[in-house]
């Protein structure tokens, strides 16, 4: 069977990039398919890395098994929200948003991030991601060789969008990208401060628009597009807030890309101008729109076990029902979105 390329683009979303886990690791099952670039934001760019080392360093058992080793070590990083043995009797998604909103801690932690600055604890603080990005093979995270990886993070003086990539990805890199202003001090890099990328780029996707990638760009979307009801609790409220700002980028970029193709379709532009590109998304809304900000914010290992089968689940319906679109056309329709 011939080989099929594609990129990758990874949105960030905190515990839920454990559903990124689950659809990585069912495209790795496919062995005519070639990823040649991944851009990821937050929890997107450290699945990245995860998989570019471990690809470098032993093939798609190798990504398999950092991805594997990633995901381990998210659901030991501590979180007060709830004790993780409350999670295990869980029946579902929802209630596990239940059991995490309407606890005590839960409902002190988030009180704490509005009213308290991450940079009151002054000598006490630590982000407690460092000790798993500092724990990266970053001679194979940079390597010149596929996939290619994108980090995007904000640039929190200037606003703009700061894309790292090469040797420019280092542990700073990912937790720059992965850094949530109401939880974590901006990390400073050569002089800069940035914040999580998902402001400016949830994920960005122009840096796979090189002529040398191929055009079918696979976004992982892990922030639900669309939700039936109108929030009324604080927490939906807030959830909802929260969704539509982390999607807002991404957005911009699919409309931009939607009226590229409405041009070349039309002629007023040509092929050698610019690059027709073919988008294909794999998602879980109904899922996600059980989960919130709380489920983000708790890497319990049960939910994240969850995420990842539904994740795998998504990918194979995707590769089913799509895998003679990739490379031929496009699979999400821009227009029926926009429209």
């Amino acid at each position: 069977m011939p080989t099929k390329r594609i990129n990758l683009a990874l949105q960030g979303g905190g515990a839920h990039g454990a559903f990124t886990w689950g659809v990585l690791d069912r495209l790795l099952d496919e062995e005519s398919l070639e990823i040649s670039a991944i851009s990821g934001t937050s929890a997107g760019a450290l699945n990245g890395a995860a998989f570019k080392a471990g690809y470098v360093m032993d093939g798609r058992e190798g990504a398999r098994a950092q991805l594997d080793w990633l995901w381990a070590q998210m659901g030991a990083v501590e979180d007060l929200r709830m004790p993780s043995w409350m999670m295990g009797w869980a029946p579902g998604a929802g209630a596990a948003r239940s059991a995490l909103e309407y606890t005590l801690p839960a409902s002190v932690s988030e009180t704490m991030t509005r009213m308290i600055s991450p940079y009151a604890y002054g000598p006490f603080y630590s982000n407690p991601l460092r000790r798993v990005v500092e724990n990266f093979e970053y001679d194979k995270v940079c390597a010149d060789h596929a996939p290619l990886l994108n980090v995007c993070a904000t640039n929190v003086r200037t606003g703009k969008i700061r894309i790292f990539d090469g040797h420019d990805i280092g542990a700073d890199a990912l937790l720059a990208s992965a850094c949530l202003p109401t939880l974590f001090q901006a990390v400073e890099i050569d002089g800069e401060a940035y914040w999580d990328g998902g402001f400016t780029g949830n994920p960005a996707l122009f840096p796979l628009f090189q002529p040398d990638l191929p055009a079918d760009i696979v976004i992982v979307n892990i922030n639900p597009l669309l939700r039936s009801e109108v929030p009324k609790s604080p927490q939906d409220i807030q959830n909802r807030i929260n969704e539509i700002s982390f999607n807002s980028s991404l957005l911009r970029e699919l409309r931009a890309i939607d009226f590229v193709q409405r041009l070349l379709d039309a002629g007023t532009i040509s092929d050698r101008a610019m690059k027709r590109l073919r988008v294909h998304m794999i998602a879980d809304d109904a899922l996600m729109a059980e989960l919130s900000v709380s489920t983000k914010m708790t890497p319990n290992p049960f939910l994240l076990r969850r995420l990842k089968d539904a994740g795998r689940a998504a990918a194979d319906a995707f590769l089913e029902a799509h895998w003679d679109d990739v490379g031929t056309r496009a699979s999400t329709d821009l227009r029926a979105m926009f429209g």
